[in-house]
C-alpha cells in the first residue's frame, strides 16, 4: 500500500484511506476503508456473506472473538520532522493499542473519547508505520468483569454477548430486544497526524446570558492546549462581526472568553413553533477553525409540585411546549452503512410526522456533529442520554475515571446546539436494580454503587457546562427518588411498557396520566420490500427460522399474533399478516397519544418507542430499517398534527368525548362534523359542533352516548380548524371482528406523474378500512392507512426511493381490513 506524504499542508496528514487489514491470528486479510468497520470490509471482501440476510448471523459471530490489526504507512519530509506532533483519532471501537513504528502510543478504552496522543519521540524521517490492535471486544468485557469486586450483572434478554457493560462503548452492539448481536468494531471517525502549532483548540462552548432589554450577551469560551508558554491570536466572528484577541497561553489548558451582545436576536423555535433562526460562530487559531450553528433560544424544565405531583414539561422562550415525537437509536447496526443522506432522510421523516423532539436513547452513540447540526436546522429538540442503558455498571475509580472524561468531552461537544434541551443520565439504570438477582439480593451494594456512577456524570456535566439542563435517568420520578417510576404518574418521565410486555388491550393506556410518556411502544412486521430484502420466498411465514432471527423480542411474534386474535379477524396469508401488524401497531400507539395529548397541560409530552431500525427486524419501529414508512408513520402524521381532534371513549364506555388539542400559540376555531356508516360503506351525518381551543390547550368539544351509534354501525367524523388543518378518523365500539364487513372491492390505477413520481387512484364501492397502497420498490408516498366509503377515492403520489430503470414500472398492490381476512 503506497504512503501518504505531507503536502499542502505541512502540519497536517489526513490518514484515512485504504488500510490493511487482518486478523491477528493472521487467518484472514484484506484491504479496509477508514473511516469503517471490519463487518462491512470483510463483506466487501467477499469473506462474509451479508449479516443482515436470512440467518447470516449466526454464521459471523467469530469476527467480534478475534483481534484485528488495522495497519499502513505515511511519510515524512526531514524537514518536516521536528516540532510536537500526535495523533488525532475520533472514535476507534473500542479497547485498541495503537502503535507508531512499533512503539505503543496509546491504550484507547473509550469509544465515546476522541484521542490526542503525542507521538514525535517515535516519528522518524521517510517511512513510517501506524498500526492499531483493537482488541476482541468479548475478550475485554469477561476480562474486565473478572477483575470487578463483585459481579456486575447485564441484561442477557437484550445481549446474547456477555459483558457488554464492562465496556465504554454502544451497548446495543452486543445485541437488543431489536438488534443484531454481532460486537462490531472499527475506526468510525476522522483519523489525522498533525503538528501541534504554539496551540490547538480543544473545546468551544458558549452560553446565553438574556439582558434585561431584550439582547442576549453570547459568551463564546475557548479552551486551548499548549505544549509550553506561548502566545497565540485567537479570531472570534459571529454572522460576520469579528474580533481578535491576543492571548498568552500556558503549557496545558488555557481558556478565553470573549463576549457578544446580539441586540434583538431573532429567537431559534422547535418544529411548528417557529423559525429554527440560526448564527454561525467561527473560532480561529493559525491553520485551525472551529465553526458552531448558535441558535438564540432560552429552555426551562418545569418540574413545579401541583396537586397531582410534579409537573415534568419544557418551556422555551418563555412558551411551554407540548413534544410530541419518538425515540432515535443507531441509524444502522454498522457505522459504514449509516450515511449523512440517509440520516437526514430519517430527521426529516420525524418533522414531516409532526414531531418536534427526538430522545438520542442511551445504549447507541452520541451522535455527530452534523448530526446535530441536522436537528439545529430542522427543529428538533434533543433529550439527549448518556450511554448507559438496562444493565447495572461498575463503580470503580478506573471505570468512573473513563466516564467522567467521556462526560466532560461529550458535554463540550455537543452543548452549544440549541437543540439540545435536555440531559439525561442513563437508561433505565434505577429499573435494573430489580432484574437481577444479584442486585435484589443485596440492593444497597448495587444502589450505592449506581449513585456513585449518576454522580460522577451528574458532577461532570455541571463542571463542564454549569446551565445545562439535567435529569437523572429516564423514567424518574426525580433527584434521588430511585422508586418505581414505570407506573408513578404523579411526576417525572415515565416509561408505559404494560401493553406491550404485559400484553394489556390498548384500552389500558387510557388508565395511566403521565407527565410526560418517554417510551411506550407496540411492534409490527418490517414492511414486504424490506422482507424481501433479506428472506427468500420459502422464508415468507412468521415461524420460518428466517423471521424469528429478525425478531428479537422473545415473545414478540406471539403478542402481535394475540394483539390480532383479540381485535381482528386473522389475516389469509403473510403479507396481510404483515399488514394487519402495522395497522394494529398504529392504532396502538394512536390510543395512548390521542389521551395523552387530550390531558393536556397535566401530561406535555409523548415520545413513541421508537423511530427507526438498525436493520432489517420486527420491531416498534414506525420507519423501515432504509427510511420507509410504516403504516404508523403515516398515522403519526395525523395524531401529532398541532391542531387535531380525537375521540375518547369513557372508562365506562357509556360515553365518546371528542378532544381538540392545540398545541399552537393562538385560538383555533374547529368545526366537526360526524357520521355514521355502515358495515357497506353508507354514510349519513349524525351531527355537528364548532368551538374554540384555547393556545396550548386541550378541551372536549363535545360528547355524544355510545348509545348513538346502533349496532353494525360505525363512528366517523372530519375536522377543519381555523389554521387551515384538518383530519378525519373512525370509531369502532368494541372490535374490528365483531364486524361483518362487506367487501370493500378496492380498486387501484396507475399513471405516471412527471419523471420519477405515479399516481395512483384507490376506489372503493364498498367500506375500506385502513387502505394501505404498497409498491414492490421502497418509496414514499403522500398518504396510506386512510378510509374509504362507498364510492370515494383517493389520488395518492408515490415517489420512488431510486429511480426505476427506464421501463420498468413498479407494481402496486391495495390492502384493506375486509380483504385482509381469511374466509374460513
Amino acid at each position: 500500500m503506497p504512503a501518504d506524504t505531507l503536502t499542502s499542508d505541512p502540519a497536517v496528514l489526513d490518514l484515512s484511506g485504504n488500510w490493511l487489514l487482518a486478523s491477528s491470528d493472521n487467518s484472514h486479510s484484506l484491504t479496509m476503508a477508514v473511516p469503517g468497520d471490519v463487518h462491512s470490509a470483510l463483506q466487501a471482501a467477499g469473506v462474509i456473506a451479508d449479516p443482515y440476510a436470512g440467518r447470516n448471523e449466526d454464521d459471523v459471530q467469530w469476527v467480534a472473538h478475534k483481534d484485528w490489526v488495522l495497519e499502513r504507512t505515511f511519510e515524512i519530509d526531514p524537514a518536516d520532522l521536528a516540532g510536537s506532533w500526535y495523533l488525532d483519532i475520533e472514535s476507534l471501537d473500542t479497547i485498541a493499542s495503537v502503535y507508531v513504528n512499533d512503539e505503543l502510543v496509546l491504550e484507547a478504552r473509550n469509544c465515546f473519547l476522541r484521542y490526542r496522543p503525542l507521538v514525535s519521540p517515535v516519528l522518524k524521517a521517510g517511512q513510517n508505520r501506524l498500526r492499531i490492535v483493537i482488541h476482541s471486544a468479548i475478550a475485554a468485557g469477561a476480562q474486565a468483569q473478572a477483575a470487578q469486586p463483585f459481579y456486575i450483572p447485564y441484561s442477557t434478554g437484550n445481549c446474547p454477548i456477555p459483558n457488554g457493560n464492562m465496556l465504554r462503548k454502544p451497548q446495543c452492539h452486543f445485541g437488543w430486544d431489536w438488534n443484531i448481536a454481532i460486537a462490531p468494531l472499527g475506526i468510525y471517525g476522522a483519523i489525522a497526524l498533525k503538528k501541534l502549532a504554539t496551540a490547538r483548540i480543544e473545546h468551544v462552548t458558549t452560553r446565553q446570558v438574556p439582558q434585561a432589554d431584550g439582547a442576549i450577551d453570547l459568551q463564546v469560551t475557548v479552551t486551548l492546549f499548549a505544549g509550553e508558554p506561548g502566545a497565540v491570536g485567537v479570531g472570534f466572528s459571529l454572522d460576520g462581526q469579528k474580533e481578535h484577541l491576543d492571548c498568552a497561553v500556558n503549557a496545558g489548558e488555557t481558556q478565553v472568553t470573549h463576549v457578544f451582545t446580539v441586540d434583538n436576536p431573532k429567537l431559534w423555535w422547535p418544529a411548528g413553533s417557529g423559525e429554527q433562526a440560526l448564527s454561525e460562530l467561527t473560532v480561529a487559531l493559525s491553520g485551525e477553525t472551529i465553526t458552531r450553528q448558535i441558535g438564540f433560544r432560552t429552555v426551562e424544565l418545569l418540574t413545579d409540585k401541583d396537586e397531582a405531583g410534579s409537573r415534568f414539561a419544557f418551556r422555551v422562550n418563555g412558551r411551554e411546549i407540548f413534544c410530541r415525537g419518538a425515540n432515535w437509536i443507531p441509524a444502522d447496526a454498522l457505522v459504514s452503512r449509516a450515511t449523512p443522506e440517509s440520516v437526514e432522510d430519517l430527521l426529516r421523516s420525524a418533522v414531516d410526522a409532526n414531531m418536534n423532539m427526538i430522545r438520542v436513547w442511551g445504549g447507541g452513540f452520541y451522535e455527530t456533529e452534523w448530526f446535530y447540526d441536522l436537528c439545529d436546522r430542522l427543529g428538533l429538540m434533543v433529550w439527549q442520554d448518556f450511554m448507559f442503558a438496562c444493565n447495572l455498571y461498575p463503580s470503580t475509580p478506573d471505570f468512573l475515571e473513563n466516564v467522567a472524561a467521556e462526560v466532560d468531552y461529550q458535554v463540550r461537544r455537543l452543548s452549544s446546539h440549541p437543540s439540545i434541551v435536555l440531559w439525561c443520565g442513563d437508561n433505565e439504570l434505577v429499573g435494573a436494580l430489580t432484574w437481577f438477582e444479584e442486585s435484589r439480593r443485596d440492593r444497597d451494594r448495587y444502589l450505592v454503587s449506581y449513585d456513585r456512577l449518576n454522580r460522577t456524570i451528574e458532577t461532570g456535566i455541571k463542571a463542564a457546562v454549569p446551565e445545562a439542563i439535567w435529569w437523572p435517568s429516564s423514567p424518574s420520578v426525580g433527584p434521588l427518588n430511585f422508586g418505581d417510576a414505570w407506573h408513578a404518574d404523579g411526576s417525572g418521565d415515565m416509561h408505559y411498557w404494560s401493553v406491550w410486555h404485559e400484553n394489556k388491550s390498548f384500552d389500558n393506556y387510557r388508565t395511566v396520566r403521565p407527565r410526560f410518556c418517554s417510551e411506550f411502544g407496540f411492534q409490527s412486521y418490517t414492511s414486504m420490500p424490506i422482507v424481501r430484502q433479506f428472506a427468500e420466498q420459502k422464508d415468507l411465514n412468521v415461524a420460518s427460522p428466517v423471521m424469528e432471527a429478525h425478531q428479537k423480542n422473545a415473545g414478540g411474534n406471539e403478542r402481535i399474533a394475540a394483539t390480532m386474535f383479540r381485535y381482528f379477524r386473522f389475516p389469509k396469508d403473510f403479507s396481510n399478516f404483515v399488514y394487519l401488524s402495522q395497522i394494529q401497531q398504529g392504532l396502538a400507539i394512536r390510543t395512548a397519544v390521542d389521551y395523552w395529548r387530550s390531558l393536556k397541560p397535566h401530561c406535555m409530552g409523548t415520545l413513541y418507542w421508537q423511530l427507526n431500525d438498525t436493520w432489517p427486524v420486527a420491531s416498534w419501529a414506525s420507519l423501515d430499517y432504509g427510511g420507509n414508512w410504516k403504516a404508523m408513520h403515516y398515522m403519526a402524521r395525523r395524531f401529532f398534527q398541532p391542531v387535531t381532534v380525537a375521540a375518547i371513549p369513557s372508562d365506562d364506555g357509556k360515553t365518546i368525548a371528542f378532544s381538540m388539542v392545540n398545541d399552537t400559540a393562538e385560538p383555533v376555531t374547529v368545526e366537526l362534523q360526524t357520521f355514521l356508516v355502515s358495515l357497506s360503506g353508507e354514510k349519513q351525518p349524525l351531527t355537528a359542533a364548532a368551538g374554540t381551543c384555547s393556545p396550548d390547550r386541550a378541551a372536549t368539544l363535545m360528547t355524544i352516548a355510545a348509545s348513538d351509534i346502533p349496532r353494525d354501525m360505525l363512528l366517523f367524523w372530519s375536522f377543519e380548524a381555523s389554521n387551515g388543518m384538518r383530519g378525519e378518523g373512525h370509531h369502532v365500539p368494541g372490535t374490528y371482528k365483531a364486524l361483518d364487513l362487506k367487501p370493500s372491492e378496492l380498486s387501484i390505477s396507475t399513471s405516471a406523474a412527471g419523471e420519477n413520481s405515479y399516481d395512483i387512484t384507490v376506489s372503493a364501492s364498498g367500506l375500506a378500512l385502513h387502505v394501505m397502497i404498497e409498491a414492490d420498490i421502497e418509496g414514499r408516498y403522500s398518504d396510506n392507512a386512510f378510509d374509504l366509503t362507498v364510492g370515494e377515492s383517493r389520488v395518492i403520489r408515490f415517489t420512488p426511493k431510486e429511480k426505476p430503470e427506464t421501463g420498468n414500472v413498479p407494481r402496486f398492490v391495495a390492502f384493506d381490513l375486509q380483504s385482509c381476512q381469511g374466509n374460513g
